[in-house]
């Protein structure tokens, strides 16, 4: 097993990032996978925080991730215990969206750098986005502080977690951001007179590595390489100077290290984010779940869009997909894992065509017949258990399917809803 350690830029529960999950969960193996909830700790809402994350990877990454509870560092001993536990056995931890310096003085309090500094020198996978992924470095950006409340532009200490590796950096993700519309809120709300400040505050040998929105830095440690997944980019700031490496982008990590020219790199064509690949080839799918990912990536994000039409033609293509790789016995596990997100899928089609159409009867048409061809050819392949699976997928989205003597048949569960 590698040893990888992801930054987010953000987006780390939207559909930009679920194929980028479901792969670094992958190389996480069979072992314990535990989400650490402290940087959102303090806020009201933190076990709904906590409820929408681990559902979006059990429906999405189609997982569920243990819950390390460690809001506070002033919890009892036996709760500090516990979660610390979870997180040192864990071969898969993530963390994730709240405020850097709140996380950052609980985790000082409690010993978390340190933890985290242990794990990536065993194989695993470590996970920090957003203001987690500011934490990272040897220097962090207080951004509620100085963009909510006008504190003067000043860095907060970090966990300086990569230093170990020839990376002294302050690592500042939603480093694109352009929420400010007439404002300028690029690297994480700082803007850019704000960034100059403080980066001349650096000491020589420091630099900021920046990592835009919906985009991951994913660092093989053991192999010193780093691949660029998602919609943007990776940049390195530098005395004056940057180099931006896009996304699809993989090489030595000694690039992220070495002073950067003042071209920008260029961008590379895209590779698919189902696999962490660091190899110069092509990336090819190794499985059937490899081959599907990307799909289901377009329904979810149709899905999120309530665009019905797209997200049928999307599951047409996931259906198409599974069919070819039908005669393929080699890889079990994947072509089962495969068949659930294909289920999963059409549950949360089949519940938004339900719900989110006028004539719910037009919309839920197209979805049925997909399905409909999806159990034909499990049927034909005498596969029973798989078209009695994917006829309980409908009705788990509210769709009644009743084959009769002259075909399937269909209704809905409950009363069409009114509008």
């Amino acid at each position: 097993m590698s040893r990888l350690f992801a930054v987010m830029g953000s987006g780390e529960t939207t559909p930009t990032m679920t194929a980028t999950h479901r792969a670094l969960k992958a190389a996480a193996g069979a072992g314990t996978a535990v989400m650490l909830d402290t940087p959102y700790g303090f806020q009201e809402n933190a076990d709904d925080i906590t409820e929408r994350a681990v559902d979006y990877f059990a429906k999405s990454v189609l997982f569920s991730p243990q819950v390390a509870s460690l809001r506070s560092g002033a919890a009892d001993a036996v709760s500090i215990a516990k979660g610390m536990g979870q997180v040192r056995q864990a071969s898969w931890v993530f963390t994730g969206p709240g405020s850097p310096t709140y996380a950052l003085r609980q985790w000082h309090q409690l010993g978390v750098p340190q933890l985290l500094s242990e794990k990536l020198e065993r194989p695993g996978v470590l996970i920090m986005s957003s203001a987690a992924a500011l934490t990272v470095g040897v220097h962090t950006v207080p951004v509620y502080e100085i963009y909510k409340v006008g504190a003067a532009p000043e860095w907060f200490q970090g966990m300086d977690l990569l230093a170990a590796y020839g990376l002294d950096v302050a690592l500042i993700p939603h480093f694109d951001n352009s929420e400010g519309g007439n404002h300028d809120t690029r690297f994480c709300y700082l803007g850019e007179t704000r960034l100059l400040k403080l980066e001349a505050e650096l000491s020589p040998e420091q630099w900021v590595l920046g990592v835009d929105e919906h985009t991951a830095l994913i660092m093989d440690l053991e192999a010193d390489t780093y691949s660029v997944q998602g919609k943007g980019g990776v940049t390195v700031r530098r005395q004056g100077s940057q180099a931006v490496f896009r996304t699809g982008h993989h090489g030595p990590l000694d690039e992220l290290r070495s002073m950067p020219g003042t071209t920008v790199a260029t961008k590379l064509p895209n590779a698919k984010p189902d696999q962490i690949d660091n190899t110069s080839g092509p990336v090819v799918s190794a499985s059937v779940f490899d081959a599907l990912s990307p799909l289901a990536d377009q329904v979810e994000q149709a899905l999120e869009g309530k665009d019905v039409s797209a997200a049928v033609q999307a599951l047409v293509a996931a259906e198409e997909v599974l069919e070819e790789w039908k005669g393929d016995t080699s890889t079990t596990d994947a072509r089962d894992r495969a068949r659930q997100l294909f289920h999963s899928l059409i549950v949360s089609l089949g519940e938004l065509a339900v719900k989110g159409s006028q004539d719910p009867r037009l919309s839920v048409g197209p979805v049925v017949e997909v399905v409909a061809l999806a159990r034909k050819n499990a049927r034909d392949r005498k596969d029973w258990a798989e078209s009695d699976q994917l006829r309980d997928a409908l009705l788990a989205a509210g769709i009644e399917v009743r084959d009769t003597a002259s075909g399937a048949e269909w209704s809905f569960r409950v009363s069409e809803p009114h509008v």
